[in-house]
C-alpha cells in the first residue's frame, strides 16, 4: 500500500516553537483554517495540542492533499476536517468563515498575488479580533538580514523569479489595507518570525 505521507525536516524543527506562540494567539474554540498546509505535519501537531479546536487544512497541490489526508488518518484525531483544495490567490475559497487562519512558510514560496489573495480571503472569513497568523523569514527595514536568509532568498528567486523573502513592511501595509491591525511579532529560531495580525 502506497504511503502518501510527505515529510519535511523543517516541520519537526519548528513545530513546537510555533505551538508555543499559538497558545497565545488561537481562540479557545472554533474553526482554524490552515492555508497552504503542505505535508499536513503541522496541522496534526496543532490539532493534538488544541483538542477544543477544529482544524481545516488546505492546499492547492494534489500531492499535499493526499499527504494531509494520510497524516490525519494515521493520527486518529477527530478534530481535523478532510483537506480542501484552496489556492490563496483565488477569489473563491471553499471555506466561508473561520475563527482563525494559519499560514506557515507560504508567503516567500509563492507569487505576491498569493499574499494579496491571502489577506483578501482572511478579511472575508474572519470576524473582529480574530487572528491571521503567519510564520517564515522576512526582510525588515531596521534589521540586517541574516546571511542564511540572503542565501535562501537567492535560491528561491533562482527557482522562480516571483518568489523570495518579502519585506515585512509591505506585508503589514497589505494587512492594513485589508482591515487588519499592526503585527504582533515574535522572534523565532533560524531567523524566522511569527507574525500575528488581528481583524479590526
Amino acid at each position: 500500500m502506497t504511503d502518501h505521507r510527505l515529510e519535511y525536516p523543517a516541520t519537526a524543527r519548528n513545530r513546537d516553537a510555533i505551538l508555543d506562540v499559538l497558545r497565545g494567539v488561537l481562540p479557545a474554540s472554533g474553526l482554524v483554517l490552515e492555508v497552504a498546509s503542505g505535508s499536513g505535519e503541522h496541522v496534526v501537531h496543532f490539532a493534538r495540542a488544541f483538542p477544543g479546536l477544529t482544524f481545516q487544512p488546505s492546499d492547492p497541490e494534489d500531492a499535499a492533499l493526499q499527504s494531509i489526508a494520510a497524516w490525519t488518518q494515521d493520527s486518529g484525531l477527530t478534530n481535523i476536517k478532510p483537506p480542501v483544495m484552496l489556492d490563496a490567490a483565488s477569489s473563491h475559497w471553499p471555506v466561508t468563515a473561520a475563527g482563525a487562519i494559519l499560514c506557515i512558510n507560504m508567503i516567500h514560496i509563492s507569487p505576491w498575488d498569493a499574499s494579496e489573495g491571502l489577506f483578501h480571503g482572511a478579511a472575508r472569513l474572519l470576524s473582529a479580533g480574530a487572528p491571521l497568523y503567519l510564520y517564515g523569514p522576512y526582510r525588515r527595514a531596521d534589521v540586517v538580514t541574516a546571511p542564511s536568509n540572503e542565501a535562501f532568498d537567492e535560491s528561491l528567486k533562482a527557482r522562480n523569479p516571483e518568489w523570495g523573502l518579502r519585506d515585512l513592511e509591505a506585508v503589514t501595509a497589505l494587512a492594513r489595507d485589508n482591515g487588519f491591525s499592526g503585527p504582533a511579532i515574535t522572534e523565532m529560531p533560524a531567523n524566522n518570525l511569527s507574525v500575528a495580525f488581528r481583524r479590526m
